[in-house]
């Protein structure tokens, strides 16, 4: 089944194409419902989606060397994911997991190319997103290798504050709820580490929360813990 107009225009990608365009590929883009842990792809699976959140939170994921899960990115809405496995037709390199009942939508690998052909500023949208996703990926990798826990969490506070934050009384609201596991998963390190490190952040007044969602009221402490 089609698409909604509307709703196809709330992805960034396809933001700049004008109504009588979008209805051009709507025929190609399918909607799905996603529960809360299911995986959506996993490594090594042949790249036949590229996928679109409108509603919900995705992780993607890879293995350590000693089987723990690593979170390398978040997706949040609307945002696209497995687009760089499908334009270089490889296996998906990481897993794709819903972290809540999600909703997204997909289009094949073979019309994504036909919508590209049709209209190439999408593949320069996708490519300009692809190459700040690599960056960060790489920034990722290596605070995990050489930065201290307690580094490697602030810069992820300060990561998802720019990228999900809402601002209200000179806080910033991190707009996804993350229990203490998502956290640890994404710096590379254990439940009871982050527990403490996020305690002492909370005492310090650098952080709260609310209604399950992280507040960083001090933004300059935290880059002080990052950039020392």
């Amino acid at each position: 089944m089609g698409y909604e107009l509307k709703d196809i225009k709330k992805i960034p990608i396809f933001s700049n194409l004008s109504d009588d365009e979008i209805k051009e590929i709507q025929p190609y883009v399918f909607r799905e419902n996603i529960k809360k842990k299911k995986e959506i792809f996993s490594e090594g699976d042949p790249p036949d989606w590229f996928f679109l959140l409108l509603n919900g939170k995705v992780k993607i994921t890879k293995l350590s060397h000693d089987g723990r899960e690593i979170i390398i990115e978040l997706i949040s809405p609307p945002d696209f994911f497995g687009g760089f496995a499908v334009l270089k037709g490889f296996p998906y390199p990481a897993n794709a997991i819903a972290m809540e009942d999600s909703e997204i939508i997909k289009i094949s690998m073979h019309n994504l190319l036909k919508i590209i052909d049709r209209f190439p500023n999408i593949m320069y949208e996708i490519t300009s997103n692809l190459g700040e996703r690599i960056r960060e990926f790489h920034d990722t990798l290596k605070n995990i290798a050489l930065e201290r826990v307690e580094s490697r969490i602030a810069a992820l506070l300060l990561k998802l504050a720019d990228k999900t934050g809402q601002k209200a009384d000179g806080s910033i609201m991190i707009d996804m709820r993350l229990t203490k596991q998502d956290i640890a998963e994404m710096v590379g390190t254990t439940v009871e580490t982050t527990i403490r490190v996020m305690s002492k952040f909370k005492k310090s007044g650098f952080i709260s929360d609310k209604d399950g969602k992280i507040i960083v009221k001090k933004i300059e402490a935290l880059k002080a813990i990052v950039y020392p």
